[in-house]
């Protein structure tokens, strides 16, 4: 395609020295990267620096970035008071392993915008608080199977690595010991999902779900769908987790699962509420998290949950706290804002596109996907999936090269506190260049 040939002229034109040193990269790291996404062809820019909506490469490119370290920096980049208190934690120390001061403030902090979050256990990462969950969702219940989305993705645990990717009948990776134990639901299916729920019930320990799917493709839940399978859960006696670590605190100052009137077992939380530093959150119902007291329960009733050496160091919980804070402080016109930018931008990409596209997502985030002949809605990762995925690269990086706008090719965009209506304006340009350049 001549159009995607001139961009990658382009983008090499611009980044002889992210080239050189991403050959370095092959070097030491298995495909040059060190998370199998952020890879894209003909090779990844290498990243020197960031401030506020802005990434810069090591060739002084600045790319407007819609990335936001994984969705998590919703204040941007380098943001001044999380810089000032970490700078501050910095000159009394970032590493001893010992409870701080710095984790009961942010705890404060979840515990009264999160209803359910009566006690909270920290770790290093959201796939380690989906492990711990599924950890304590097992011993509480006896029971060994867990029920997950088809597309929804919790981290790289082996208790949830199935169905994550198309088509989902194949094994997501070899060395895999625990598929067995997990099934998969259609998202947004009710009817079927419950038929599936029903002929495991007697061994189900809990349901898992993301009310937005991330990696699945920006696709959000129906109320209806998330409170049919809490009921089920609930009369099974059968734990319902929310996986809140892309949504918690992206829409308002707390949880997704508040504006809809449900009331998950367990809620697990990452990105935002660590402020742009390693973090992963699990946190319940007291009559549940009570499971992981070594003083309570002897080791054959106890769930080892939570922890890790860097697990609520001083630094992070200074981020994660300063974070909320600045957050709370702006109120309801930060989420007021962003949330009107998301909706302004699908509105703006679906007519730009004159019905060739649907593009999903809910206040902040959105997803542009390219129909195939066989798709007309977007309800589920299986939908998602049957979209054109390459035009869809091609779009993004379209984007990078021509245009110095950052999405991880094929993923999903997120608005941040630092993005102006003048980005929505540059967006709405570069796919008039690309539907020019990158016709049928």
């Amino acid at each position: 395609m001549i159009g995607m040939e001139d961009a990658i002229k382009t983008y090499r034109l611009k980044t002889g020295k992210s080239a050189k040193l991403f050959e370095k990269s092959k070097k030491y790291h298995v495909d040059g990267v060190h998370h199998n996404i952020r890879f894209f062809e003909p090779y990844p820019f290498v990243t020197k620096s960031a401030n506020r909506k802005f990434l810069i490469d090591v060739d002084s490119n600045k790319y407007v970035d819609y990335w936001m370290g994984h969705w998590s920096l919703i204040l941007g980049h380098t943001q001044k008071k999380i810089v000032s208190q970490i700078k501050k934690q910095l000159s009394y120390d970032w590493m001893h392993g010992t409870l701080n001061k710095n984790s009961i403030e942010l705890s404060e902090k979840i515990s009264k915008a999160v209803p359910v979050a009566e006690k909270i256990r920290y770790a290093s990462t959201g796939t380690e608080a989906t492990m711990y969950a599924v950890r304590l969702a097992r011993t509480i219940t006896k029971r060994k199977t867990i029920a997950k989305i088809d597309g929804g993705w919790h981290g790289y645990t082996t208790d949830l690595l199935k169905t994550v990717n198309w088509p989902f009948h194949k094994s997501e990776s070899s060395g895999l010991t625990d598929e067995k134990h997990i099934i998969s639901l259609p998202y947004n299916n009710l009817e079927k999902s419950i038929k599936i729920l029903k002929m495991k019930k007697n061994d189900l320990a809990a349901v898992i779900i993301e009310p937005v799917l991330g990696g699945g493709g920006c696709i959000p839940a129906t109320r209806e769908y998330l409170l049919g399978i809490q009921e089920f859960c609930h009369k099974n006696n059968i734990l319902f987790i929310l996986d809140e670590i892309v949504t918690g605190f992206r829409f308002r100052f707390g949880c997704l699962y508040n504006t809809m009137k449900l009331d998950p077992d367990l809620v697990t939380l990452g990105k935002i509420v660590g402020g742009g530093f390693p973090i992963g959150v699990i946190c319940g119902k007291n009559e549940l998290m009570k499971y992981a007291s070594t003083s309570i329960f002897s080791k054959t009733d106890r769930a080892y949950i939570g922890g890790g050496t860097f697990s609520a160091n001083p630094l992070t919980m200074m981020a994660g706290s300063t974070m909320l804070t600045t957050i709370k402080n702006k109120g309801n016109l930060l989420y007021k804002k962003l949330n009107s930018f998301g909706i302004e931008t699908r509105k703006m990409l679906d007519k730009k596109f004159g019905g060739s596209v649907i593009t999903t997502g809910i206040g902040s985030l959105f997803l542009t996907h390219f129909l195939s002949d066989s798709t007309y809605e977007i309800n589920n990762a299986a939908d998602a999936a049957k979209c054109n995925i390459k035009k869809l690269h091609d779009y993004h990086f379209h984007m990078i090269a021509k245009d110095g706008i950052f999405f991880l090719p094929g993923k999903l965009g997120a608005f941040s506190d630092v993005h102006t209506k003048s980005d929505i304006a540059n967006l709405a340009k570069s796919t008039d260049e690309f539907l020019t350049k990158f016709k049928k």
